[in-house]
């Protein structure tokens, strides 16, 4: 297939995924706590190799998407008075634990609500039976997940309080000292890696009835739409001359 086809080709498919990305970011300007990604081009041979019988093959045969970098600026706040929500100025994240899964998982998103779990105690009573679950009222995301206080603790809130601003408790604040290469996963949550190191308390503080808005910059993403869309039609027309070239060689032979 001839070179310049294949990188054309290529080039346009990796800018449909550079579009995903971009299209994420301002899907979720939005969002609480949200941190857009930015993508990172690289080369898919960048020396010569060799080939059969010792020929070098040629070098440049497009480029594609190597990593997406989570870019973790802040950006501000808004106010928003309600009790359950919260917001860390400073570094640091939220935990959040899934009890169907067992994941911990982290985020900046402090939107959170008082939820009510059912916890099946072990044991059975005197018949034989199984216990009968027990509810218990947790600090929450809104998806199941529970919020953890510093010592990896569910927060448990009184079922009765009418009045949630008397509620004393501590959110817990964690950090790693490597944010590169956490994977990001749904609602604004990320998971850390081995690349990120030990877990530990971090440094940021917790104020109650603020929320951290998204850091996407609109101004910036839509002008990596436009160089995106640019430079797939580019690759496009690149796609189309090079299939003239054939087609005029094919021509020729005849």
């Amino acid at each position: 297939m001839n070179m310049s086809f294949y990188s054309a080709a290529v080039g346009a498919y990796q800018q449909q995924l550079r579009m995903n990305v971009q299209a994420n970011n301002i899907a979720n300007v939005n969002t609480h706590g949200f941190r857009a990604e930015q993508v990172t081009f690289g080369d898919l041979m960048n020396r010569d190799v060799l080939g059969i019988n010792d020929e070098n093959l040629p070098k440049g045969t497009g480029t594609r998407i190597i990593q997406s970098t989570v870019d973790f600026a802040t950006r501000g706040y808004i106010e928003t008075d309600m009790p359950y929500d919260f917001a860390i100025a400073g570094d640091g994240f939220f935990a959040l634990y899934d009890p169907a899964s067992g994941e911990v998982s982290y985020t900046r998103d402090g939107a959170f609500m008082k939820a009510q779990f059912w916890i099946q105690p072990d044991g059975v009573d005197e018949a034989g039976q199984p216990l009968e679950p027990i509810s218990v009222w947790r600090l929450s995301d809104n998806e199941g997940r529970c919020v953890l206080d510093p010592q990896g603790n569910f927060i448990v809130l009184e079922p009765d309080n009418v009045d949630a601003e008397s509620e004393d408790f501590t959110l817990g604040v964690f950090d790693f000292a490597i944010h590169d290469g956490m994977q990001h996963t749904n609602s604004s949550r990320f998971v850390p890696t081995e690349r990120n190191g030990q877990l530990y308390l971090g440094t940021g503080t917790v104020k109650r009835g603020l929320l951290e808005q998204s850091n996407t910059d609109l101004a910036h993403e839509f002008i990596k739409v436009i160089e995106a869309q640019r430079a797939f039609s580019y690759n496009l027309k690149m796609v189309t001359t090079s299939d003239e070239i054939e087609t005029t060689f094919n021509q020729l032979r005849g």
